[in-house]
């Protein structure tokens, strides 16, 4: 079954700890991923900063939530124990625990940001009002929401520069590519690369860049500033033929458009060409800072572990 979302995990945690005894929370993941039959593929499952497993951050802020809102008490790191409200809201909701539930009290109301004598949410940390985004929220831990809107923003940004990109003129192209190339390491400085790689006449440029700083090991460029026209198979064929002409081991295809079905197998299929069409440059341009800016920078923290362990 996919990992339940992090409300899901609430009452079961507290129902483990009934017996009113101290637990160590390692011994009550394990519990919680049995009594679910997570399988080693939910177990494996990563979130979207590859950094931990799903069902461990769910598991996670389902105990931080509790433990905010007084249901879980924590004498030392590690260990957690039901308390007397704990018992009780297990008694009021004897079906499931959400956390518009845990909005009844003051100290959560605090924890999440809300004011005084705010109403409870239908909806999770996230407030929206469509039913499918309450149900798709509610599935999602805070940092699995951040993760979401920050791939949902980085989705428009791409669309947006793939815009400017098509507008370009060749020359426009030709500097931005360079750039690029430069961003990611390779033709030396942008004045070395800009000379690496000419105007070939048909809307394209194409040339030699260094991939390493001695220039021992050429990557060979052909970019094509096509905006409708989608790169073809017998285009691909003639590419690896001037890397042959050229001695070159490896070939880089650059694309403002798209590449056909055909294009990407013949790549395939040669195997020392890499693509790179308009969506996928405009990601790169993102990753490595050509053509954008950062408005804001948002840094999330986690308590280093090793710190206390070593005081």
């Amino acid at each position: 079954m996919p990992v339940p979302d992090y409300q899901a995990f609430m009452r079961p945690l507290l129902d483990l700890l009934r017996d009113g005894q101290t637990h160590r929370m390692r011994d009550l993941t394990a519990a919680l991923a049995s009594q679910f039959a997570l399988s080693p593929e939910d177990l494996a499952e990563l979130l979207p900063s590859g950094r931990q497993a799903t069902y461990l951050n769910r598991i996670g802020w389902a105990k931080t939530y509790l433990l905010k809102a007084g249901a879980l008490h924590s004498p030392q790191r590690g260990l957690v124990a039901l308390t007397p409200r704990g018992a009780e809201i297990l008694h009021a909701h004897p079906a499931a625990i959400k956390t518009r539930d845990l909005q009844a009290f003051q100290e959560f109301r605090e924890f999440q940001g809300l004011p005084s004598g705010t109403e409870p949410s239908n909806a999770s940390h996230t407030m929206v009002t469509d039913p499918a985004a309450v149900d798709a929220a509610s599935a999602l831990s805070p940092e699995e929401d951040l993760a979401r809107l920050y791939a949902s923003l980085e989705k428009g940004l791409r669309a947006e520069l793939l815009v400017y990109i098509k507008q370009l003129l060749p020359d426009q192209f030709e500097r931005l590519v360079v750039e690029v190339i430069v961003a990611m390491g390779y033709g030396g400085s942008v004045r070395d690369a800009g000379q690496a790689l000419g105007r070939s006449g048909d809307d394209g440029i194409d040339g030699m860049v260094k991939q390493d700083p001695l220039g021992l090991d050429r990557v060979y460029i052909q970019a094509k500033r096509w905006t409708t026209q989608n790169v073809r198979s017998p285009d691909i064929r003639t590419f690896a033929g001037s890397l042959t002409f050229h001695r070159a081991s490896k070939g880089v295809f650059i694309t403002a458009s798209a590449f056909s079905e055909g294009a990407q197998r013949t790549a395939i299929q040669i195997g020392n060409i890499v693509l790179i069409d308009g969506e996928t440059l405009a990601r790169l341009m993102i990753d490595y800072g050509v053509g954008v800016i950062t408005r804001e920078t948002y840094r999330i923290r986690r308590v280093d572990i090793e710190y206390f362990e070593e005081l």
